[in-house]
């Protein structure tokens, strides 16, 4: 196990800039604020630290790239900003997120709850829900999980003809595992900044993907056309739980993070880490670095209080119903689900942590 550390002037300057123009942007936030995003680069700082590498396989070894600091993130040509025209997130559920009607309705809302709280000063709308065939997408059978897939690059083709007028982004959720081209194996998700749309897929977060208990699997793809859709009648889905959940609200923030320019972190633990499988996925963490909170607070103009403040209402507000889960392959519509936050705890405790500071 690897850690990647930066100098404490590095660092400053990621967060700060040399440029006298930015560092005046930054000395307008209020000394609470500026307290707070200065843990950056404090190393006996608790709420920020170092990247832990696990692996050779991790996204920083295997996938080379420049990083981006808050100058270079304000200064790219290609980032989009939220107008006064164009200032909805829209969600739009392709298939089923759950084995019954109602878990997934509720549980996509669960998502445009947590997606208010984090990009917070923005609308988010929900589209109605379409099967997959609306999408008239391309589909197939994994060779090596045997599950069905469906055709990222075809999704976001479908997402852009839909766009609203009033959209800064269009972002896709599914289910149903993604392939970006008949040579890769699987991707989680995949957006174009160009178009302003995403698609991401909560597949394989599920407990039992990767087990012998997966009950997605499917032998051999039968089907009498290229646009035979029958075969999503009824396809497998994860059990709804909190570590579901948790990790869901994770890839999607992290997902719309891309759509408002921010790049890959590599300058400190965050949720813009990049993932090349779960286990890395599950060590990022939910919270933005300073840097990279920096640079989405410039894009949407939000207030760090009142965000983190709408984080713990999200986290606290669950859902009233029947204290239990609803069993997996239950197909009865007549439940309600409490909102399942328990993986979200620590990650509360973090945030009043920061509100501590940031209400001095």
């Amino acid at each position: 196990m690897k850690t990647v550390r930066h100098s404490e002037q590095t660092l400053r300057t990621a967060l700060i800039s040399k440029n006298p123009a930015l560092v005046s942007q930054y000395e307008k936030f209020n000394a609470a604020e500026r307290c707070l995003m200065n843990q950056a680069f404090q190393p006996t700082s608790d709420l920020f630290g170092p990247i832990t590498l696990q692996s050779s396989s991790d996204w920083i070894i295997s996938h080379p790239e420049p990083p981006q600091d808050f100058e270079a993130f304000f200064s790219d040509p290609s980032r989009k900003t939220p107008s006064p025209e164009k200032h909805s997130v829209y969600i739009q559920c392709i298939g089923s997120l759950a084995n019954t009607r109602i878990i997934s309705e509720q549980y996509i809302k669960w998502l445009k709850g947590y997606c208010e709280a984090f990009f917070y000063g923005l609308t988010v709308k929900l589209l109605e829900p379409v099967p997959v065939s609306a999408t008239r997408c391309s589909f197939r059978v994994n060779d090596n999980t045997q599950n069905l897939q469906i055709h990222a690059g075809h999704i976001l083709k479908f997402l852009k003809k839909k766009k609203p007028e009033d959209a800064f982004c269009v972002v896709g959720v599914t289910m149903i595992d993604l392939y970006p081209r008949d040579s890769w194996n699987f991707v989680f998700g995949q957006a174009s900044l160009t178009d302003g749309v995403g698609i991401f897929s909560f597949a394989r977060y599920g407990s039992d993907f990767y087990t012998s208990r997966y009950q997605g699997k499917v032998k051999a793809l039968e089907k009498k056309s290229s646009r035979d859709y029958a075969v999503f009648d009824n396809y497998s889905v994860p059990e709804v739980t909190s570590v579901l959940l948790l990790r869901s609200c994770k890839t999607l923030t992290h997902e719309i993070g891309h759509i408002f320019g921010l790049r890959h972190c590599q300058w400190l633990a965050c949720l813009m880490q990049g993932s090349n499988h779960l286990e890395e996925a599950d060590q990022r963490p939910l919270n933005l670095c300073p840097i990279c909170l920096r640079k989405l607070q410039c894009a949407i103009g939000f207030n760090i209080l009142e965000r983190y403040k709408a984080l713990v209402r999200w986290i606290d507000d669950e859902s009233a119903g029947t204290p239990h889960i609803t069993p997996k392959h239950s197909r009865e519509d007549n439940v309600t689900l409490p909102k399942p936050v328990e993986a979200f705890k620590e990650w509360k405790e973090w945030i009043i942590k920061c509100l501590a500071i940031v209400q001095k």
